[in-house]
């Protein structure tokens, strides 16, 4: 199953992708695991995936101890830290990710900027960015965020890859479009004042709902669930 969800993707990332003249094979998917499997990872990553996001850190630790135990050859894999992440799991988020995707704040930055220097470690990151007014939703507010990325981008080992944002659920994934597009038109401001000094080239948003419009307005990697496992 898992196999076929993949390449159902594949396929829809295709016709969107040709729809907006962009390149397919610059669209990353992250195929998030958070409550499956350790087989269904293998299934997913044998179909082709990548990239594995996770929303806590112990369970990613536990699959990646896994996989390992067994064998499983991890190399060509990146996992990824997609949910809201507190500072005391820091240390061990270090150890583990390639892409920290959920830093909402200076004070989070700081300290994993602290936990990356003691293993000479330059850890990727994304600024999650609250692009709706919904309290439950973690981020900096939009028109705090340029303020903040000037502070984090000075952090010497702390690489700002990009932006990323999770939308409202809407009952329609045409209502997500200009949640996304605030994102995507955020970054682009960044980049037009040089903030960082580098190009900010990622932008994480859009799933399953709702990915292909997160892709027509500039997304280069979705996280998807229910997609690939269901």
């Amino acid at each position: 199953m898992v196999k076929e969800n993949v390449s159902g993707i594949r396929q829809r990332i295709l016709e969107v992708c040709s729809k907006i003249k962009q390149d397919p094979e610059k669209i990353t998917v992250i195929a998030v695991s958070k409550g499956r499997t350790t087989q269904q990872i293998k299934e997913a990553i044998e179909s082709s995936i990548t990239d594995i996001g996770e929303n806590r850190v112990q369970e990613a630790i536990t699959k990646y101890n896994e996989l390992s135990a067994i064998r499983y050859p991890l190399s060509a894999i990146k996992w990824h830290m997609v949910g809201h992440l507190q500072t005391n799991k820091v240390k061990d988020a270090v150890k583990i990710f390639d892409l920290i995707q959920s830093v909402d704040s200076l004070r989070l930055a700081e300290e994993i900027n602290g936990q990356a220097d003691k293993t000479n470690k330059i850890q990727d990151i994304l600024i999650e960015v609250k692009t709706s007014a919904e309290e439950a939703k973690f981020g900096l507010k939009a028109d705090e965020a340029i303020e903040v990325i000037k502070d984090i981008a000075k952090l010497k080992n702390i690489n700002i890859k990009g932006l990323m944002t999770v939308v409202p659920i809407v009952d329609n994934p045409q209502k997500a479009r200009p949640y996304f597009r605030i994102l995507r038109e955020l970054r682009d401001k960044i980049n037009g004042l040089r903030i960082t000094g580098y190009s900010l080239e990622v932008l994480s948003m859009g799933m399953t709902d709702d990915f292909k419009i997160a892709i027509e307005e500039g997304a280069n990697m979705v996280r998807l669930g229910r997609a690939i496992f269901e």
